[in-house]
């Protein structure tokens, strides 16, 4: 069903709005700039203002009649989510694409006090999507797609130690925050089909995509020979970001998209059209799912209406 969709395959899009974290560079950008090109109002949620209007100008010049407008949004910081909520003018969203992230960071935590991966990764994103889903609800069949990472396989989530305090390892913390991103999807599947919703959660990865993602933290501790590896590594193996959009953009726009699906690239999980992608056993625990998404209320203090 898949074989061969590419972003000509993306439906008219004219008269729904988008909501894309990250979407300043790599597959945030992609994602958003085809969106736009096949119609769609496009919000370009991003933490840096200088590279948000950049982006906001690249798009309209690759698609002059691009619909697009920057908007601050930092995921490390719960304040900023819920003014982003509070300002987003528009009275129903059509598609949110939860695609900012970090990976593999050393140990930080976030303006909350969060650890950083964890605290962006997932706990910004369930805050977002819980302040945006009543216009989720108002647009009927809306989408939310969450952007994953085969790396989840590296660990399920410890709900005794989601914060990673006993012991840091930077890619297991990453790998954590990775299945919390599938699992909170699955939550929110079973709550939205619970509830009679038409909204569609679901959730994809890119697969290996040359993007900055693989050098900020190697940027962040000044290792430059160890970025120019990364980027040499890129270069070589992975397929570009437009490839690795794939899957995000099927997610959000194919027909027939299942709630809690998880799409990635056909090929080994790296490479290739969007396919059905392997995900590990923990992502589809409804016992764990309801844990996390108990915890993600509590320290957000952001609970779910009618959900």
């Amino acid at each position: 069903m898949t074989q061969g969709w590419n972003a000509q395959d993306i439906p008219d899009q004219s008269g729904r709005t988008a909501v894309v974290t990250g979407a300043n560079s790599g597959i945030g950008l992609v994602t958003a700039r085809e969106l736009a090109r096949r119609g769609a109002r496009v919000v370009l949620a991003c933490r840096s203002e200088a590279r948000g209007r950049a982006a906001e100008e690249r798009i309209r010049g690759e698609v002059p009649d691009a619909q697009v407008e920057f908007r601050p949004l930092d995921l490390a910081d719960l304040a900023s989510v819920r003014d982003f909520a509070a300002k987003l003018p528009y009275e129903r969203i059509d598609l949110l694409i939860n695609n900012a992230g970090v990976m593999a960071l050393p140990f930080g935590r976030t303006a909350d006090g969060f650890e950083r991966q964890f605290g962006v990764n997932h706990l910004g994103h369930f805050a977002l999507t819980g302040l945006l889903l009543p216009r989720l609800r108002a647009a009927g069949a809306a989408r939310v797609v969450s952007v994953s990472s085969g790396m989840h396989a590296l660990s399920n989530i410890d709900i005794r130690d989601l914060n990673s305090e006993r012991r840091y390892r930077r890619w297991i913390a990453y790998g954590r925050s990775k299945s919390a991103n599938l699992l909170f999807i699955h939550e929110l599947a079973r709550r939205l089909r619970a509830a009679g919703s038409d909204v569609v959660a679901a959730a994809a990865h890119p697969g290996y995509a040359a993007t900055n993602l693989q050098t900020q933290a190697v940027r962040m501790e000044g290792r430059r020979r160890a970025e120019r590896i990364v980027e040499l590594g890129n270069r070589i193996m992975a397929q570009p970001a437009e490839a690795g959009a794939l899957p995000t953009l099927f997610a959000a726009t194919a027909p027939g998209v299942r709630p809690d699906s998880f799409t990635g690239p056909s090929l080994m999980m790296w490479r290739g059209s969007p396919a059905t992608s392997w995900r590990a056993g923990w992502t589809l625990n409804d016992v764990a799912g309801e844990r996390l998404w108990s915890a993600s209320e509590r320290l957000t203090g952001i609970a779910y209406e009618a959900v």
